[in-house]
Parts: C-alpha cells; structure tokens; sequence
C-alpha cells in the first residue's frame, strides 16, 4: 500500500506511551485492512525498539485475525461446511500466510494411494485395514495424545508435513480421505474422545427414529487406526460411567468438528501471556455457534 501522509503520521504514533492514543491509533490503522501489512512489516525491520516490534507484531495478528473472522463467516454461511477448508481455515489462525496447494497435493497422493488398492467387492473391515496400511504404515503417521503444548498437532497441514498429530488432525485426515473415496465414515460424539465409526451404507443419519449405534460396523481410532468393537465401546462406557445413549453414536457435523478443533487448539494458548489468543479461538467457535 503506498505510504500517505496519515499512515506516516499513524507509524509515527505505534510507540506513544499513552494507551488511549496507541489504541486510537491502533484502530485507524486496522481500518486500512490487510493490505496495510507489507508497511507494517517494512516498518517492524527498520524499528530496533523490541516494545515497538511487539506492537506491530499485535497490529499484523489483529489484521489477519479480522480476515479469518470474515472468512469463517462465510465457510459458516455455505449450505456444505467443507472440512478441509473449515480445518485450514483453523491452521491460518497460526499460519494466516500458509499455502494451501501442498497440502492439497499430498491429500490427493494419499488417496490415490488408498484408492489403488480398493475396489468394490470389499468390506467395510477390508477397508479400514487398507487404509489402516497405507495411512499407517506405508505413509507412515503417527500418532500422539492430545496434548496443549504444541499447537502444531492440531494443524492438518501440519500432520501431513511432519507425519504426526493427534486424535483430532488425525481423525481429520482420515475423515478427508474417506469423503474422497466415499467410504461411510463419521466422526462420532463419544464423550472426552475424537472416535470415527464405519457405518453401513443405508444408514440416513436425518432418519430421527433409528438408533445410529445400529448402523455401525466397528470403530476407528484414529491415532492409530486401531480398531474398535461395539464390545470395546461398551465397556468404555461402563468405565465413565456414562450410559450410552443413542446421541453419543449420531455422525457430527463439520462445524462441531471444526469447532471442538478451536476450543482444544484454544486450551494451548490457557496462559496469561497468550490469553489473547485463547480469547479469539473461543470467539471463533461462538461464531460458528450464532
């Protein structure tokens, strides 16, 4: 954006030690939107006061986060909330310049991988073992428990740059994969668990009168590609002590994904020095709850 007189006088004003007049400006300055970035980052490298840095610092994460906003709104407003754009949509929060086509590149050599060694005469458990196998084993993801901190294992693109995540970013990407090769599979709302379920193909999760538990096949854990039976939930019911209602077996949908993946994302940034970031992670997920 080409330097005006106001912007220069506004640059002037970032260090003024008095919190009304940097908010003021602070404000002015957001209102130009992002193309404002490329001065702000211009005027971070010729600035040697670090508190001053800071400040712009803050000024470009306000601007990008304002842009993630809208585009929220947006993905929020689509009749068809699409997952990966929804979990990429989570990983700029971090990375607001990362570049979608790897990671697009890379979904597509995992399925077609996957794809080659499927056909139509399988099973639904000769599915999960070859994607079990490809996933797993030949591409080789891992898997690690849900922990707050690293932010990374929460970021899809992330996962497949480093061949790591967690239940969540794994179950993300093995639920991207399934929807590329129309196989049946949900994320389901198993308490304090991110557990995906092969469901039969006739299973129509608008029918408001069938019981989804009936329309299962087994379960996935997605960390490891670890197969669950109907027994194993059970018993990890009865462990919680939790009875299993119908509702903990309905597929979620992508915005309740997407959302359970900001507010844990959220619990990685639970500290006062980063508290505002905690905040607008929170404030994403309400969005998407409006």
């Amino acid at each position: 954006m080409q330097e005006t007189r106001e912007i220069s006088a506004l640059f002037t004003l970032i260090d003024d030690p008095d919190q009304e007049v940097f908010s003021t400006v602070s404000n002015r300055i957001v209102d130009y939107g992002r193309g404002i970035i490329p001065n702000l980052e211009n005027l971070w490298e010729n600035t040697p006061s670090e508190e001053v840095q800071e400040r712009i610092e803050m000024l470009i994460h306000k601007l990008h986060y304002n842009d993630l906003q809208n585009d929220f709104t947006q993905w929020k407003n689509n009749p068809y909330h699409d997952l990966l754009f929804g979990s990429l949509l989570v990983a700029k929060f971090q990375y607001p310049e990362l570049a979608t086509a790897p990671v697009l590149q890379e979904l597509e050599r995992i399925r077609r991988n996957v794809w080659l060694e499927l056909n139509s005469f399988l099973t639904s458990l000769e599915q999960a073992n070859v994607i079990s196998s490809i996933v797993y084993n030949y591409y080789n993801l891992k898997g690690v428990e849900v922990g707050y901190k690293n932010p990374d294992d929460f970021f899809i693109h992330k996962v497949i740059e480093s061949k790591k995540g967690n239940a969540l970013s794994n179950g993300i990407l093995y639920l991207l994969l399934c929807e590329l090769l129309d196989i049946n599979v949900k994320a389901i709302n198993i308490p304090k668990q991110f557990i995906l379920a092969f469901f039969h193909n006739d299973f129509d999760q608008h029918d408001k009168n069938s019981n989804p538990q009936e329309k299962i096949h087994f379960y996935i854990d997605a960390i490891s590609g670890q197969i669950f039976t109907h027994k194993d939930i059970e018993s990890y019911f009865k462990r919680i002590s939790v009875p299993p209602v119908p509702f903990y077996f309905k597929p979620m949908s992508h915005k309740r994904i997407i959302q359970t993946q900001l507010e844990e994302l959220a619990k990685c940034f639970a500290n006062p020095k980063n508290q505002y970031k905690y905040d607008e992670l929170m404030e994403l997920s309400k969005l998407l709850d409006e």
